[in-house]
């Protein structure tokens, strides 16, 4: 018989959230999407055979709590942003062991053509 323990990921790719961050004024006063990449690891979860939300992390949850947090405060760097979003997630999702918050911004305000700037930040459940 298989294991009832399996080692799981799961990802959110591409949540938008509109908030107030960054170094330049303008940015917190007018605001600009960011992008958000969630990765989360579970060492032990029986989700795969009971079939049962309350054995995994609910991503819904997830993304509801990232939306709540990105917009709660202003932070002046994607650094600090995506080390609070980390943070939070394992402290609201015990079932978590480890997360990868990647933030990106669509239109960073720098003299140069980009799609996009971004930073990733891992944490892991001490």
């Amino acid at each position: 018989m298989a294991s009832k323990e399996h080692p799981l990921r799961i990802t959110i790719k591409g949540l938008e959230v509109f908030a107030y961050h960054g170094v330049l004024p303008e940015e917190k006063k007018q605001g600009q999407p960011f992008l958000f990449d969630i990765g989360l690891s579970q060492k032990q979860t029986s989700a795969p055979e009971t079939d049962d939300i309350a054995d995994t992390v609910d991503y819904a949850a997830v993304c509801d709590r990232v939306a709540e947090v990105a917009t709660a405060g202003s932070y002046n760097l994607l650094e600090k942003l995506a080390a609070v979003v980390a943070d939070d997630i394992l402290e609201r999702f015990p079932a978590v062991d480890r997360v990868k918050v990647r933030i990106a911004k669509t239109s960073p305000p720098i003299s140069h053509p980009v799609s996009q700037v971004a930073v990733m930040l891992k944490r892991t459940r001490a």
